[in-house]
């Protein structure tokens, strides 16, 4: 049992066959998927695959590129939409200074608004930081992230923030950069910390994992990730694959 805990099925890149992309992941033992909204047609196509598959559940917030474009009123209708019992995480949230849509200081803003948020809901938060790591732990400490705890989504830090992030009641999500040849930060993550904090995930349809690098990811491919995390762990894929599945579930208070 596979448990893909980052993907995008609501993108338009799903559009046309949705059905066997879903089927293609159950051949592979995908048992569940969560679903990432994050921006109003995101969000709103989320909620719509929650309620169509049993097996799939949400995590909604509002982007950080997209900071700019937030409004009171779209965090009042994302926190109504959060009381839905197949809602199970908050996010994507964070910080991205990739990419320069909006300033560092509206993305900070908004970042720490939807963590209160987060907390008044009771939910985990599912973390997006790109070029901003060390604002972002700053950020998650400053506002006591650890009381709700979450992921660190397709994580490309250091081990030693990863470390930081455990103690932060944080998971260390990875995805298809662990199988890429020269990926060392994330196969040394993978290798270091300790198998009860490692979530996997696709990021589809982005990030897909090699032999697929460059074309349309999707959730039957997390089981690339997860058989490169056993082979450098030393472990079993079954292990693997048990031990990623318990953490994501006890973290997204699934049964």
């Amino acid at each position: 049992m596979l448990f893909d805990t980052h993907a995008h099925l609501n993108a338009a890149d799903f559009t046309d066959d949705l059905e066997e992309v879903i089927e293609r992941a159950g051949n592979v033992g995908v048992s569940d998927i969560v679903v990432v909204g994050f921006d109003r047609p995101t969000i709103e196509r989320t909620m719509e695959l929650v309620e169509k598959y049993d097996h799939i559940y949400g995590c909604i917030g509002w982007h950080p590129v997209d900071a700019v474009d937030c409004t009171e009123e779209d965090l009042q209708w994302i926190e109504q939409l959060c009381k839905h019992p197949k809602i199970v995480a908050y996010g994507e949230i964070g910080l991205d200074y990739h990419w320069d849509k909006s300033p560092k200081d509206v993305q900070q803003r908004l970042f720490r608004k939807q963590i209160r948020l987060a907390k008044k809901l009771r939910l985990p938060i599912v973390i997006h930081t790109r070029d901003a790591m060390e604002d972002t732990v700053t950020i998650l400490k400053e506002e006591h992230a650890e009381e709700i705890g979450g992921i660190m989504h397709c994580f490309s830090g250091s081990v030693e923030t990863a470390k930081e992030c455990i103690k932060m009641n944080f998971y260390i999500s990875l995805g298809g950069p662990v199988t890429f040849k020269n990926a060392k930060r994330p196969k040394a993550v993978a290798k270091e910390i300790p198998l009860d904090r490692i979530l996997i995930e696709t990021d589809c349809p982005y990030l897909a994992p090699h032999p697929y690098r460059g074309k349309r990811n999707e959730p039957a491919y997390v089981k690339l990730v997860a058989e490169q995390i056993a082979d450098i762990k030393g472990i079993s894929f079954k292990e693997l694959a048990e031990a990623t599945t318990k953490n994501a579930k006890l973290l997204f208070g699934i049964e």
